[in-house]
């Protein structure tokens, strides 16, 4: 029987960050105000576009697996916030790689896109299709921010990560997984303005408006994690004491404790980089499975859970086991431009091409569906 076997990971951070105290610049806020309700303390402003860092985080990857961008034979690419429409950024993010053997695809499920893209990866390698590919889960979401809206512009912040899956007969990889998604709540996580439902209504690109019903998006997110994650470890026969470490999607700190409470995760067992990055959306699981390696808590042989939650409203768990490799194979000079302003003047300077977005959310007309 063929598995998808996890030979490689990377990725790829922009240096300028942006801290509570920055926002309190510009909008009513504080740094108490911020940590008490999310966690969150700082997060990444990108300098560079989505296709650009999902590059450096998949060269990182393919270099860790030791494996040529030319044996590749898929590239998917899980992300929201697009550099464009049409083509297809995975096909960008192939281009840069040199991978012209390789098939190009992008996933959006939002916040659950990384892992939605693993499950296609994964499918495609055990049924044949392909036997190398590459997932990357990345978003540049600052752009599309509206920074009036203390409610958002405080949690979201830009990041990417991404893993190699190579076909192999040893048991390995992703073993079993439950996706699921609350079509029927999907209004209250929406942002108007991004999408041909407004278009040719007067909207500036990049001006949003964000609906975000958080005591209903926290109530939908705990129990969809929390369902998704005991129907996964049941379909794969284990219960969540076999678990080494769950890497959950980080959205904020009070949904991470509620869902590891739910689930009977010790505290200790769960990774957490909301703090440091705030939610990244599709970034925020490879983003901490990178960083779990690097700090050495995936051990050889290691049994992962990764549940997450997302716009749609899509939710999802997936169980992972480990090979025997936890180093990198190699290791590459890609790297990112230079950034020559901080995260506060990249922001400003968002808001500014806007113009005055105050109310953005109100002047936006109700999308064409439900």
């Amino acid at each position: 029987m063929t598995y998808a076997a996890i030979t490689g990971w990377g990725k790829c951070m922009p240096p300028a960050v942006l801290t509570n105290a920055d926002l309190a610049t510009f909008i009513e806020t504080d740094d108490e105000w911020i940590t008490s309700r999310t966690g969150i303390r700082e997060r990444r402003i990108s300098h560079v576009p989505v296709t650009a860092l999902a590059h450096v985080a998949a060269a990182r990857a393919l270099a860790c697996a030791g494996l040529d961008a030319k044996d590749l034979d898929l590239v998917v690419l899980g992300s929201c916030s697009y550099d464009e429409q049409v083509p297809n950024s995975a096909s960008g993010v192939q281009a840069l790689l040199g991978a012209g053997n390789a098939a190009a695809m992008d996933v959006n499920t939002a916040c659950t896109s990384f892992l939605y893209g693993l499950s296609t990866a994964n499918a495609m390698i055990r049924t044949g299709v392909v036997r190398n590919a590459v997932v990357i889960g990345v978003e540049v979401i600052s752009p599309f921010m509206d920074w009036t809206n203390r409610n958002v512009s405080v949690l979201f912040g830009d990041g990417a990560a991404a893993v190699v899956l190579q076909a192999c007969e040893e048991k390995t990889g992703l073993l079993a997984e439950k996706l699921g998604c609350y079509a029927d709540a999907r209004h209250i996580l929406r942002v108007r303005g991004m999408g041909a439902a407004y278009a040719n209504r007067g909207i500036q690109v990049g001006v949003t408006g964000w609906d975000f019903d958080g005591q209903e998006i926290f109530k939908r997110a705990v129990h969809g994690m929390t369902e998704a994650s005991q129907a996964a470890l049941g379909r794969a026969g284990l219960a969540i004491g076999d678990m080494d470490l769950v890497v959950p999607h980080q959205a904020n700190q009070r949904i991470i404790d509620f869902v590891g409470k739910r689930i009977g995760a010790p505290p200790e067992r769960v990774f957490v980089t909301v703090s440091r990055y705030g939610n990244m959306s599709a970034a925020t699981v490879p983003v901490a499975l990178v960083e779990a390696i690097e700090e050495g808590r995936v051990k050889p042989g290691a049994k992962l859970l990764t549940p997450a939650f997302g716009g749609g409203l899509t939710y999802c768990a997936h169980v992972i086991q480990w090979g025997e490799r936890t180093t990198p194979a190699g290791a590459t000079d890609v790297s990112l431009p230079p950034c020559d302003r901080t995260a506060l003047e990249m922001v400003r300077a968002i808001m500014a091409a806007k113009g005055d977005t105050t109310g953005a959310a109100e002047g936006l007309a109700a999308p064409l569906v439900a």
